[in-house]
């Protein structure tokens, strides 16, 4: 069996720290993003992964290399010159899926769902595609997944009249299984998305979807506030992380931040629920709260934001994003 990791977005959400690499490139605890995700894959015995790239492809690249860091054989599909979609990575990497059962997962997501499980009920169910499911009890801003007797019958909008329901919604958590016939209704060689080419006009022709519903731990790093708040809730470390080459001042204030690369905190200085970039250096008397700091070399003042990035400033040799 293979698995194929989506890699290919722009990460705007997560915007500046994806000014110069990719969401799943992004560091996390050690590790890029993507790797943990690999290594996921690789502990159910899954070797050959798929990961599809357009967006700052060479940070993915670095990050994964081959994949044997991770435990996997990788291979790239590269979507040139545009970004094809959900389902138009799948057309671009069709001859390296193969005409067996594959999985596909998101390349942001740290989890630790039972993989193996998900594939068995899968072909148990002797469905078309199987989407793993988890209960979203807090309301977090992702689209409702409806389902009925153990299949997925549909999808809405958080927060419609139907969320009076007792049970908490369910949301996708970007793990599916999928047979190769879902091929048959992927368009060739253009963008499109997978639910509105896929899984809406299966329901239409009564295809079966499964629902594999688990209450896994699971975290999804697509907005500023969770990769700092999940960053710190996983660190074994304690509330500072610390990536290379950094040097605190034991006469700086520093709480509950993500520091990346050869960051420099000097005496008098102070940090706290942040995440500061590579080479960001935090001068004597400078107050940083609730915030992301890259360098400001790295932003061009003169281009417009990426579509969904939280708003800015420059102060100095600093960008600034305040955390929402």
């Amino acid at each position: 069996m293979k698995a194929m990791i989506l890699a290919a977005g722009f990460g705007t959400r997560l915007f500046p720290l994806t000014i110069d690499r990719t969401k799943p490139a992004i560091p996390f605890l050690g590790k890029p993003v993507v790797g943990y995700v690999a290594e996921y894959i690789a502990g159910f015995g899954i070797k050959d992964v798929v990961v599809n790239v357009h967006h700052q492809p060479r940070s993915v690249m670095e990050a994964l290399g081959d994949g044997s860091r991770f435990g996997v054989n990788i291979h790239y599909s590269i979507e040139e010159p545009n970004i094809l979609g959900t389902a138009g990575a799948l057309d671009n990497a069709r001859d390296l899926l193969g005409d067996d059962t594959f999985i596909v997962i998101n390349g942001k997501i740290i989890t630790d769902i039972d993989l193996l499980a998900a594939v068995k009920a899968h072909k148990e169910s002797g469905a078309v595609a199987t989407m793993v499911l988890r209960p979203n009890p807090r309301g977090e801003k992702f689209t409702v997944v409806e389902t009925n007797d153990g299949c997925v019958t549909g999808f809405r909008e958080l927060g419609s009249s139907d969320d009076a329901e007792s049970q908490a919604p369910l949301m996708f958590t970007g793990i599916q299984v999928l047979e190769p016939r879902v091929f048959d209704w992927i368009p060739r060689g253009e963008y499109s998305d997978i639910i509105p080419v896929f899984y809406r006009p299966a329901f239409e022709k009564g295809e079966k979807v499964n629902a594999f519903v688990t209450d896994a731990r699971w975290y999804e790093l697509s907005t500023l506030k969770r990769y700092l708040d999940i960053s710190l809730a996983m660190s074994p470390n304690g509330r500072i992380i610390c990536g290379e080459g950094c040097a605190i001042s034991g006469e700086a204030n520093v709480e509950d931040c993500v520091l990346w690369d050869r960051v420099a905190i000097e005496a008098g200085a102070s940090i706290s629920r942040s995440v500061i970039g590579d080479g960001v250096t935090i001068a004597s008397g400078e107050r940083i709260e609730n915030a992301v700091v890259v360098r400001a070399d790295l932003v061009d003042p003169n281009e417009e934001m990426p579509d969904k990035a939280q708003k800015g400033y420059f102060e100095g040799d600093k960008y600034i994003v305040p955390i929402a």
